[in-house]
């Protein structure tokens, strides 16, 4: 009888992928991207090393794929996109606070953008989901010929709230009730969403 172990794909892996994914979320939410081998969420996940590669590759890999939200961030700002201009710049900052406090989401979030800090190619992944899937849809929303920029120089206020409140945890910022954040920002957020006025000589 032939004993020996079959080529191909592993038995039981849509279980064993689901464990080792249910770990790596946990992980890599307590503690972010660095603080996490392969080698600990296989053990954590209770199985061998190379079962985690099989299925990963990388631990960028396995990165991408915990990284599977119960809630796209990018189809929630679209739905606040799609709304009234006039609110857009409180709606924005509403569901950013909303996304990132969220104990499911906002987690894994921080452990991406640890990452990409660090890693060129997963700073690439983060810069192409920003572009494709943030920017584009405002753009696309405020219109006109320069609306690429005016989304970018929106895009870049909410990366530094971002980085400000739930990175570097700056106060009084990093405390600060969402409605009086949205009050505050709203004004800046506006002006960059309309553009520059020309200057009267």
């Amino acid at each position: 009888m032939n004993k020996s172990r079959r080529r191909g794909r592993p038995r039981g892996t849509t279980s064993t992928r689901a464990d080792i994914l249910e770990v790596a979320r946990r992980r890599f939410r307590a503690e972010g991207y660095d603080g996490v081998t392969l080698r600990s969420i296989a053990q954590d996940a209770g199985v061998d090393v190379a079962l985690v590669s099989y299925h990963f590759g990388s631990k960028k890999g396995l990165l991408g794929a915990a990284m599977s939200l119960p809630a796209n961030p990018a189809e929630l700002l679209a739905r606040e996109v799609a709304g009234p201009l006039n609110s857009l710049p409180e709606r924005i900052v509403h569901r950013v606070v909303a996304v990132w406090e969220d104990p499911d989401v906002g987690g894994p979030l921080r452990a991406l953008l640890e990452a990409a800090v660090r890693d060129p190619d997963v700073a690439r992944l983060f810069r192409e989901m920003i572009e494709r899937e943030m920017l584009t849809r405002i753009a696309d929303r405020i219109g006109g010929s320069d609306a690429a920029r005016r989304a970018a120089v929106a895009v870049s206020q909410i990366a530094g709230l971002i980085l400000a409140r739930y990175v570097l945890a700056v106060e009084p910022l990093a405390s600060m009730p969402a409605d009086e954040l949205a009050t505050r920002m709203a004004p800046s957020l506006r002006a960059a969403l309309v553009g520059p006025r020309p200057v009267k000589r």
